[in-house]
């Protein structure tokens, strides 16, 4: 190697290394700290092992690189009603499934002598459809198929289909009434007792409201259970809805009238209310409930009553409905928990106990499993 040769590779050498001292003093000026600082830090670092190594500041040159921000909750938008009818068809025909199959096997067979209409009878029973629907349904099938002359299942099954929709309703009015007087708000009163889904049912039903574009605000009226309140503000909150509330075990007409207020003087289309659900038995109770809506309706009117009734109840839902319609004018039923049970005659039975149609049910536990009644998609699930 040439003398040249060897100044050459000393002088590129020298140039390097000189240009990565001066980088490293650069950067040791910008993002050390002061020297006590430092010793601080060693001698926590030889100290205690076991923490985690001190964080130094980052680089100046480096601020402005985009740094990902912790995750934070945001508001959701939630499925629009008409979307989830397909699953929740599915679902239901799935889960009710038992029911359907259970009639068609009857109306299946060749001749449908006493014992076949008294088993389609206990069918129709066990299914919560009730005693006197039952008997309508049977006698108007026999006297039907006896007039018709039908034999063929798939006419049978076409027959049955028509009569279960006739005494499910299908021209009954099932939309959830939210238009209040004078450019105030809608308001609606949720009631039932504790147990069947009522403030995860007010929960769901704001998310409804929201899919279609509607503001709301919910007023977190059952004061004796400080859970109610604290899980129906965390349902508003994923949907970016406000929620009303006052102390536990305050007086839950006083923050209905809060509730509305707020919507009257924010303007919102709709003020959800829910109403403590003790058990129905409790005469002090329903004169609270009574009180919750003569109160709100000072201000305006309460446009919808929803029932929430556990459909896994049978009997002793309708008595919860029969009590409950005796203290408030109840305009609509919501069932819940018609997943996973062989319980959908209780529709009928409800609405014969009441006279007031079943506007949206329950079928699972997701979010948004809560979706407008359609008798017709009820039947045929039922039927599938």
């Amino acid at each position: 190697m040439t003398t040249t040769l060897l100044l050459i590779i000393i002088a590129a050498a020298v140039v390097v290394l000189g240009g990565g001292i001066a980088l490293l003093v650069g950067r040791g000026r910008a993002e050390l700290p002061p020297p006590s600082v430092l010793d601080e830090i060693t001698e926590e670092t030889i100290e205690h092992p076991e923490h985690p190594e001190p964080h130094l500041e980052d680089d100046p040159e480096e601020a402005d690189v985009p740094v990902a921000a912790p995750a934070t909750d945001t508001i959701e938008r939630p499925e629009a009603p008409a979307g989830r009818l397909a699953r929740l068809r599915e679902r239901l025909a799935r889960s009710q499934g038992g029911l359907g199959k259970g009639l068609l096997a009857v109306l299946g067979r060749g001749t449908l002598d006493e014992a076949a209409w008294e088993e389609l009878e206990d069918t129709l029973l066990t299914a919560d459809v009730g005693v006197a629907p039952t008997q309508e349904l049977v006698a108007n099938l026999r006297t039907r198929l006896r007039a018709e002359g039908v034999v063929d299942p798939a006419q049978a099954r076409t027959a049955l289909r028509e009569e279960l929709l006739a005494l499910i309703g299908p021209s009954l009015d099932r939309t959830l009434s939210t238009v209040g007087d004078e450019g105030k708000p809608g308001v609606v009163l949720v009631v039932g007792v504790n147990g069947t889904g009522k403030t995860t049912t007010v929960g769901r039903l704001a998310r409804v409201l929201v899919a279609q574009d509607r503001s709301v605000v919910l007023g977190a009226a059952d004061t004796f259970r400080a859970a109610a309140a604290d899980q129906l503000q965390t349902w508003g909150e994923r949907v970016g809805v406000p929620t009303v509330r006052g102390p536990e075990g305050g007086d839950p007409a006083s923050v209905g009238f809060d509730a509305v207020q707020r919507g009257i003087a924010d303007g919102f289309d709709v003020v959800l209310v829910d109403t403590a659900g003790r058990l129905h038995t409790k005469s002090g109770l329903m004169d609270e409930l009574g009180k919750v809506k003569r109160v709100i309706e000072k201000q305006a009117r309460v446009t919808e009553v929803l029932l929430v009734i556990d459909a896994t109840t049978g009997q002793n839902g309708l008595t919860q409905a029969r009590v409950f319609s005796e203290v408030v004018d109840v305009t609509g039923i919501v069932l819940t928990k018609l997943d996973g049970t062989a319980k959908g005659g209780i529709v009928i039975a409800v609405q014969r106990e009441l006279g007031v149609p079943v506007k949206f049910v329950g079928l699972g536990e997701g979010v948004d499993d809560l979706a407008p009644f359609d008798a017709e998609e009820f039947v045929d699930a039922l039927l599938a």
